[in-house]
């Protein structure tokens, strides 16, 4: 029987109801066509559904969801997902299936050249020009693929970015990039971008006074106290380059690292050598993931869903 309810039409024009959440959550794998690099990368797609989800491999990982589940009645503000340099999309998968459980389609996008299995394009000018031009086209796949198009509120989109996922989501809001060449980096801003979350974001290609004068949106920026990939005063380069401060909610983590951000190994994959899966000692990611989805989601709430 088929247990879907309905919404109200003032519902369905500003989100769903909250009497209706939690949802369960969807999954669809998407592969986005990039003719200007000659590929094409995946997207993971996670989204409400009111079909029930369980565990589920992607890899060596796993998700609560349901595979191609049809998509619960509503509009939804749309979350993209820029991973960090030589990162997995896959690495980020407690906050995304928290945000769709509560009502938002996440997208989390693998970047060609810049991913875990292939990284030849790390540390390139061309890298810096591409990883911009792949979250836009993330969101233009969305928004005419038959599946999403009608639940989606398409010119409510935020963007959350880790490390190299920083500086892409400050560039697609209207920022200016210079590489460490300082050659400047062009890119196309898109206006349908509403809200950022930056998560120890690499900010020195926005060294400038004026490279970030036209991000101009709500940011929630995280930084870990132990960082020695982008250390604090990469955060005073964001609050001090952006037109309106008052836009901008930052914290320090306490004891966190760099890679506290990325949701929890598997028992399998922790080891010390294999720096993503570490933390400074005495940190408990575990723990922190039970509270950053929230955090996170409060912030997207606030600055999506009651605009």
């Amino acid at each position: 029987m088929n247990q879907r309810r309905t919404l109200t039409s003032a519902a369905v024009a500003l989100g769903p109801d909250p009497s209706r959440l939690p949802m369960f959550v969807g999954s669809r794998q998407m592969l986005i066509q990039d003719a200007t690099q000659g590929v094409s990368f995946p997207a993971v797609v996670l989204y409400p559904t009111d079909e029930p989800s369980r565990p589920t491999a992607f890899g060596p990982f796993a998700m609560d969801v349901s595979r191609d589940a049809l998509v619960a009645q509503g509009q939804f503000p749309l979350v993209v997902v820029s991973h960090g340099t030589g990162g997995s999309h896959l690495l980020y998968r407690t906050i995304g299936t928290h945000l769709a459980k509560n009502g938002y389609v996440v997208a989390m996008l693998e970047h060609p050249g810049n991913n875990r299995n292939n990284n030849e394009l790390e540390g390139t000018h061309e890298n810096l020009v591409n990883r911009p031009r792949h979250v836009r086209l993330t969101i233009d796949a969305l928004i005419a693929d038959a599946q999403f198009s009608a639940c989606l509120r398409q010119h409510k989109v935020a963007l959350l970015g880790h490390s190299l996922g920083g500086y892409t989501a400050l560039a697609v809001a209207g920022g200016t990039p210079w590489s460490e060449a300082r050659k400047k980096v062009e890119v196309v801003a898109d206006a349908r971008i509403r809200a950022l979350v930056l998560l120890a974001p690499a900010a020195a290609f926005y060294l400038p006074e004026d490279s970030l004068r036209h991000v101009n949106v709500p940011i929630l920026m995280l930084v870990a106290e132990h960082d020695a990939f982008t250390p604090r005063w990469h955060t005073d380069v964001v609050r001090d380059r952006v037109p309106d401060p008052a836009q901008l909610t930052s914290r320090v983590v306490e004891n966190a690292g760099h890679f506290s951000f990325l949701s929890p190994f598997p028992p399998q994959m922790k080891n010390p050598g294999f720096l993503p899966s570490t933390d400074p000692a005495g940190f408990d990611r575990e723990k922190f993931h039970q509270q950053l989805p929230a955090e996170v989601l409060d912030f997207l709430d606030r600055s999506l869903k009651d605009s």
